[in-house]
């Protein structure tokens, strides 16, 4: 920089005192002399020109290349997995300080060494690996290997390779990262945690939503099984009385009494009544007391908290029985229309399907508490391979800014204290794993109309 700026003022002297070169030495220049002067110090001061400008340019890419260092520097220091840059060769060229501080070896003794000294390989598989992800350019995915730590053994590593070029695009090198195994191996046992401590709360929901639907139906199945338990006991008062009857007559017999006798106690007994009615009584009394074990099983399936396997059922039974248990525990009973074959076959989870039907029902009911005409409106069909339930009341029907939320848990527009908001989520859930789904919609008519649809058969899905 100084002597441009003499080269500078040596110009300026030059045109201040054009006269003074034609003395020197005697010498009378020619005016085409001068001019080559001239044109001598204005290339001189373009050159200064052209210098400052590259000295300014230079100390832009300085402070841009400074300011890049800082950058990487500051990523390589705040990343937590360990990288290392090596050259073709295998040499350590470059870490970072995740590095330094798990091996415990300081940066400058890890610059130059070479990348396989650090890890235990016995069978030369890192070496193999590392130089195919060279040759091929074949990059490496959580390869575990064991890296040497300053004595202290080794510390277990997930790594990851990837091939480095230069500007040319030529093949200068490879890039490694590693992560602790150890560090992995905690994330993934949080996350499985974390994972079951989800399921159970699922299965807590379900089965709380589970024994809220059975005490809402319990006056319903007490009144289920009153009228199959009433019918036995009246059969069986008849028989006991019945057995007087034929007990005596048969003691008659036994004591040899005469046919006249006989034929009028026969008579007074009533003994042929008797017979003729004692089969319709038996025959009576064992189907309330199936009425009762389909009744009792149908709870214990209802309450189970195990996984339930699919069995084959009548659909249309159990959508009755279901709607039964709901509406003869209501206080206001709502008017329930079906539209259902007289039955119908299909192979599917019976319980889950009798949660659902109970939850849809008691929803709707609870939706037409002051409606002047509730009613229910059930149907059940075959289309395809698909059994078809829709669920409709005569209601107010679903807000359109509720349609996207209505599945949700907790999500309810009752009172707090009248409603879970876990009754619709339960459901959908339950029909889910019946490669099922539940839908919801506004029917044209008013009211609301939940469908599902699920398989005839789940096992062929």
């Amino acid at each position: 920089m100084p002597d441009l700026q003499m080269a500078k003022l040596s110009s300026r002297h030059f045109h201040e005192d054009r006269a003074a070169p034609r003395q020197m030495a005697g010498l009378d220049l020619a005016p085409v002399g001068e001019e080559a002067w001239i044109e001598v110090i204005q290339k001189m001061d373009e050159v200064y020109k052209d210098l400052i400008e590259s000295q300014m340019l230079l100390e832009r890419q300085h402070a841009a290349l400074q300011e890049a260092q800082q950058f990487i520097g500051s990523v390589l220091g705040s990343m937590t997995d360990v990288l290392i840059a090596c050259d073709a060769r295998g040499g350590i060229q470059q870490v970072n300080p995740a590095m330094v501080q798990l091996s415990g070896i300081a940066e400058s003794d890890l610059v130059g060494t070479a990348i396989l000294d650090l890890f235990e390989d016995e069978g030369g598989t890192i070496a193999a690996r590392l130089g195919e992800c060279l040759r091929s350019a074949q990059s490496i995915t959580d390869l575990e290997v064991h890296m040497r730590q300053n004595g202290s053994g080794t510390t277990p590593l997930a790594l990851n390779c990837s091939l480095r070029l230069d500007h040319r695009g030529k093949r200068v090198g490879i890039v490694i990262v590693g992560r602790p195994v150890g560090e992995l191996r905690r994330a993934y046992s949080e996350l499985d945690l974390a994972h079951q401590k989800l399921t159970r709360t699922q299965q807590q929901l379900v089965i709380s939503e589970k024994m809220a639907a059975l005490g809402r139906v319990v006056a319903g199945v007490a009144h289920e099984l009153n009228n199959p338990i009433s019918f036995v006991f009246g059969n069986m008062h008849a028989l006991k009385r019945y057995g007087v009857a034929i007990t005596a007559y048969l003691n008659a017999q036994h004591c040899d009494a005469d046919p006249q006798s006989l034929d009028a106690l026969r008579q007074r007994l009533k003994i042929d009544s008797i017979a003729a009615d004692i089969e319709p009584l038996i025959e009576g009394t064992l189907e309330g007391a199936e009425r009762v074990r389909a009744i009792i099983q149908d709870l214990r399936r209802f309450s189970s908290h195990q996984r339930e396997m699919p069995e084959t059922f009548d659909v249309t039974r159990v959508v009755r029985t279901a709607v039964d248990w709901v509406v003869r525990a209501e206080r206001v009973k709502p008017m329930v229309a079906f539209d259902m074959p007289e039955q119908l076959d299909i192979t599917a989870r019976k319980g889950y399907l009798h949660q659902v039907i109970v939850n849809l029902v008691h929803n709707a009911a609870d939706v037409l508490q002051g409606v002047a005409e509730p009613r229910i409106e059930i149907s059940c069909r075959l289309e395809g391979d698909d059994v078809v339930i829709k669920v409709r009341d005569n209601g107010t029907g679903v807000a359109e800014e509720h349609m996207d939320q209505i599945f949700e848990p907790f999500f309810t527009t009752k009172p707090i204290g009248q409603g879970t908001g876990l009754g619709l989520y339960v459901s959908y859930g339950l029909i889910k794993e019946q490669n099922g789904d539940l839908t919801v919609a506004n029917h044209p008519d008013g009211g609301a109309v939940f469908t599902l649809r699920f398989p005839a058969d789940v096992n062929e899905k």
